[in-house]
């Protein structure tokens, strides 16, 4: 693990301004009651809606994408791959990865908005990118590539298995996984997690178990600070 860097940067004002705008918007953003149909073009089983019995923030299989060697706090953040808020937060969420990496774990839990026609698509592919140790590299083609396939009204499958062949995938193992129902029903256990612990919007951010509100770059910064020492 790299040391923290310093908790002051220099950074875009507007670039600012924008991610706290998109903070904002996210929190006003409905998931609506029907969630199941985002994994594929036809709706999954009913026995296949059913509820996880006992919500949990954390699971052993969440995607921890910092490993502290003593561990501070856990900042657990629900994500939508086609949510332009996800996508503009990301900046300053890797850059907070940077400074406090190393004191706080931070955890990814999927969170594919109904709205959102390539979400759960998108989640299954990096899924299956994961089962190939290859999920924060298919995380950054997903928000670097955004503007380039969401909000299409065409699923985007095929764009998405060209990324994995550019990651050098084993394609194969990913058509398969893509494929699983077991990859579909790992991602439905995040969202019926997040759903029950009240997520509403991505993105959804919890440091230590409390969902955040945030109002500025600056407060986050400090919440995390606090949290780390």
């Amino acid at each position: 693990m790299s040391p923290a860097a310093p908790a002051t940067k220099a950074t875009d004002p507007a670039r600012k301004v924008r991610i706290v705008l998109w903070i904002l918007l996210a929190a006003v953003v409905g998931v609506g009651l029907i969630w199941y149909a985002v994994f594929t073009a036809t709706k999954p089983e009913p026995a296949a809606l059913k509820p996880v019995a006992e919500a949990q923030l954390v699971r052993d299989d969440s995607h921890r994408v910092t490993s502290p060697a003593t561990e501070k706090a856990q900042l657990v953040e629900f994500l939508d791959f086609e949510c332009e808020s996800c996508r503009a937060a990301d900046p300053l969420v890797q850059e907070l990865k940077q400074e406090y990496g190393d004191r706080i774990t931070f955890v990814h839990r999927y969170f594919p908005l109904p709205s959102h026609k390539n979400s759960g698509q998108a989640a299954l592919a990096v899924e299956a990118a994961a089962q190939q140790g290859k999920y924060e590299e298919m995380v950054a083609k997903m928000f670097e590539t955004q503007p380039q396939w969401g909000e299409k009204q065409e699923f985007q499958n095929a764009l998405f298995r060209t990324f994995a062949e550019g990651l050098g995938l084993d394609m194969e193992k990913y058509d398969a996984a893509v494929a699983a129902e077991e990859t579909r029903e790992r991602i439905r256990k995040d969202f019926a997690d997040g759903k029950a612990l009240g997520v509403t919007g991505t993105p959804s951010f919890f440091l230590d178990g409390q969902k955040l509100t945030l109002n500025s770059e600056e407060q986050f910064r400090q919440l995390l600070d606090d949290a780390a020492k």
